[in-house]
């Protein structure tokens, strides 16, 4: 049974190895030369301690956007007066129509205001590296169509670092090698470039106004209009922070995908996934089975993925050395967040997030 077993977690962590593809952006030692305008369109809800390192980072660039407009929408701390501050274009959000989420709304309303021929979508806890913008702009020439970036994940706190099996399975599902040709291949949606033209082409965010998870169904809606999609991984170019308001506003973030994400996903990428998953789990279990005779195998199994996370974590996020060692801490953050996703999604109906419901299918809630 004990050889069925470190089968099990081989095969898992191989999974992993499968799955994972460093898909870098390259990095441009070059100033970009291309005639092409760009427009930053940043949507911000009560983003006072993230805004400024993105608009610091974004002032310090090789190349100079054309514009950088942020969409205040309906924030209750300083989001607005911090963005005025920086000399860029502030929109005051409007009344949310029917059938919009909150997101959407923001993120089509700067566009709205935008004049350039090239859009990068920016969340508010996005931070770049000097050279970054340029790359970005040379990636989308490349990959002539739209492409996305996976930010690294900078945590500080412990309580951030818990979102490590989290990421790792973000990286997964955006880097499989089987999500190359599936219809339904999302962007994420932290960092996109795209077009004018394409973007108009699909009808940009009014296309997927009432989706909670716009970025994923934004993909879909390029390849249907025959737009590639690429997705790269933003080590050493782009970062972000993602929950450094608190646990809660984590728990929020996660959750609100969690489950819903999984819809896009080819099924040859999820069952890789659940493999390297289930191994992870049973490998964990050697804390329960210490004093058998399953626990030599449970503790190599154990072994096997702590050092495959060490070795992904350079490209992944900062998550320290406690959390890939104690990986089981990770997991059962992972556990907590998918019960806590699927609660919100059968039983409620609705997600929250950043103190508005909304309603899965699109319907807002209160």
């Amino acid at each position: 049974m004990w050889i069925i077993i470190l089968l099990l977690m081989l095969v898992g962590c191989l999974s992993g190895f499968f799955l994972f593809k460093k898909n870098t952006l390259a990095v441009s030692q070059e100033p970009y030369l291309g005639i092409r305008k760009l427009s930053i369109i940043i949507p911000a809800r009560n983003e006072e301690c993230n805004l400024p390192h993105l608009l610091d980072s974004l002032k310090s660039q090789t190349f100079q956007p054309f514009e950088i407009i942020v969409v205040d929408d309906f924030s209750d701390d300083r989001t607005k007066e911090i963005a005025e501050s920086y000399g860029v274009k502030v929109i005051t959000g409007r009344s949310l129509p029917q059938g919009w989420t909150g997101k959407n709304w923001a993120v089509w309303n700067g566009y709205l205001h935008a004049s350039g021929d090239v859009f990068a979508f920016l969340d508010a806890d996005i931070r770049l590296a000097p050279n970054a913008l340029a790359s970005l702009m040379k990636a989308r020439e490349r990959s002539k169509g739209v492409i996305s970036v996976v930010p690294f994940h900078h945590t500080e706190k412990l309580y951030e670092k818990l979102a490590l099996i989290m990421n790792m399975l973000g990286i997964f599902a955006f880097t499989s090698v089987f999500e190359k040709k599936n219809p339904k291949k999302g962007l994420y949606g932290s960092c996109i470039l795209a077009l004018r033209e394409d973007y108009e082409k699909i009808n940009g965010h009014e296309s997927v106004k009432s989706e909670v998870l716009d970025d994923l169904f934004l993909g879909s809606k390029f390849i249907e209009a025959g737009v590639a999609v690429t997705n790269f991984i933003g080590y050493g170019l782009v970062s972000f922070r993602m929950y450094p308001q608190g646990i809660r506003s984590e728990i929020e973030g996660f959750s609100k995908g969690a489950v819903l994400s999984t819809s896009t996903l080819s099924l040859w990428t999820i069952v890789p996934i659940a493999i390297w998953v289930v191994g992870l789990i049973v490998s964990e279990t050697v804390f329960i089975f210490a004093n058998t005779s399953w626990a030599v195998p449970l503790l190599i199994g154990y072994f096997m993925y702590m050092f495959q996370l060490f070795y992904f974590i350079k490209y992944v996020g900062v998550f320290g050395i406690m959390l890939p060692v104690l990986h089981i801490v990770g997991s059962l953050f992972f556990i907590v967040i998918m019960i806590y996703s699927l609660y919100q999604v059968v039983v409620l109906g609705h997600v929250r997030w950043k103190g508005r419901h909304i309603r899965v299918g699109g319907k807002r809630g209160r």
